[in-house]
């Protein structure tokens, strides 16, 4: 273990032991802290990743440095990020620091010149949001919001949204997830056991289409037990 204590010279090994070692930790920070703050950084989530990543990249740059002191001190830190997501739930005042309300952009098919002061964000870099809607008119937008984490949401005025089925009265299927049941060759086992079938059929269903199991890319079944397969080319 003297990998973990300062030294004047680490070998190789030391050096990958440090690696490994810090790895695995950032893999359990990162499970503990939970999908939020990897799917999405907030305020508090981006202050967290930052100090967590300085002070783990040292020691494992310089060899005069412990990993134990790094170590403790980002335990410290998640435990005061977490307590800070739970008070954050339970204090309003905390919420408003930490999780701020939407800052409005546009209302009414008008831009809110404010709010863009607020957010901080050019009238260009609106204008990138809504061509990503497929939208290049301001006016027909009923309300653009900048989200906490970065993020515009925008809604169309209600006489610019496209008709759907239920707007027009028509019936649908329901909604259907295909389920893989083989992926580059390789069967799903489980996955086949959770939809009543087994290899017997599989492999009848594979016949019926003339294919090789090992020229599948990938194959899935839908809600009505029908195989779709996608072929390597």
């Amino acid at each position: 273990m003297d990998f973990f204590s300062s030294q004047e010279s680490l070998t190789i090994v030391q050096w990958a032991l440090r690696a490994l070692v810090g790895f695995i930790f950032l893999v359990f920070i990162a499970k503990i802290m939970g999908q939020r703050s990897i799917s999405q950084l907030r305020f508090l989530d981006f202050v967290i990743a930052l100090l967590i990543g300085n002070i783990m990249a040292h020691p494992l740059s310089d060899e005069g440095l412990g990993l134990t002191g790094s170590i403790v001190t980002m335990s410290v830190l998640v435990s005061l990020y977490l307590l800070g997501v739970f008070f954050t739930l339970r204090w309003g005042l905390l919420k408003k620091l930490f999780d701020p309300p939407p800052i409005t952009l546009i209302e009414k098919g008008q831009i809110n010149y404010q709010g863009l002061k607020k957010a901080r964000i050019t009238i260009e870099n609106l204008l990138t949001e809504l061509r990503k809607e497929k939208n290049n008119d301001i006016q027909k937008v009923a309300l653009a919001l900048w989200e906490p984490g970065g993020t515009i949401s925008i809604f169309l005025d209600p006489k610019h949204q496209p008709l759907t089925p239920s707007d027009m009265g028509l019936s649908t299927k329901p909604f259907d997830l295909p389920r893989i049941i083989i992926r580059e060759g390789k069967i799903h086992q489980r996955e086949l056991e959770q939809l009543g079938k087994d290899a017997q059929w599989l492999s009848n269903q594979i016949k019926i289409k003339n294919v090789s199991m090992q020229d599948i890319l990938l194959a899935t079944v839908d809600h009505e037990g029908n195989l779709h397969i996608c072929l390597y080319h």
